[in-house]
């Protein structure tokens, strides 16, 4: 499927020289959101994961029914303050800013099988804060996942050593 023809480009969002990727005129269309999750399940079935972490707020589009595929759990990343019990926290760098994400202590567990789960790859801070998480936690991973790779911005560099896949790239 060509999932491209169904994304929405919008300039100068959220500031002036950034080109946004809308998936929202993508994921309302009921064929495409079937084939994504059907194309991650494809991708991820063998894989023996455990755990599907969703990273705020797209991630947790995908992941879920991911998860619920897999026969694996879900676990939420989240922004500060969203998550009510003890958290690991760590910060990282936007393209545009900086932030910082959190997951629950107990989360997982040590030595589970985890696929990181988001709707984009661009610079990579936000995967790899995840991924640092993980490790916190004691969890494997066995891939991190997106719908959209922003190749220029060079965000794989920020994961070497790990399983990437994105089901769409922009050069």
């Amino acid at each position: 499927m060509d999932y491209k023809s169904f994304i929405r480009e919008v300039p100068d969002f959220p500031k002036p020289g950034i080109l946004f990727y809308d998936i929202t005129t993508l994921l309302k269309e009921p064929t495409c959101l079937r084939a994504i999750i059907d194309d991650l399940v494809k991708k991820y079935q063998n894989a023996g994961i455990t755990k599907v972490v969703g990273i705020e707020s797209r991630g947790f589009i995908l992941g879920s029914p991911l998860a619920y595929h897999l026969n694996a759990g879900f676990v939420p990343v989240r922004k500060p303050g969203k998550l009510p019990a003890d958290v690991f926290e760590v910060k990282y760098n936007l393209e545009y800013g900086s932030n910082s994400l959190s997951i629950h202590r107990d989360a997982i567990q040590e030595g589970e099988s985890v696929l990181i789960l988001d709707d984009l790859l661009a610079t990579g801070g936000t995967a790899a804060a995840t991924v640092h998480l993980i490790r916190q936690l004691g969890g494997e991973i066995a891939g991190v996942g997106f719908l959209v790779e922003l190749l220029g911005l060079s965000g794989r560099k920020k994961l070497d050593g790990h399983s990437v896949h994105s089901l769409i790239s922009y050069a």
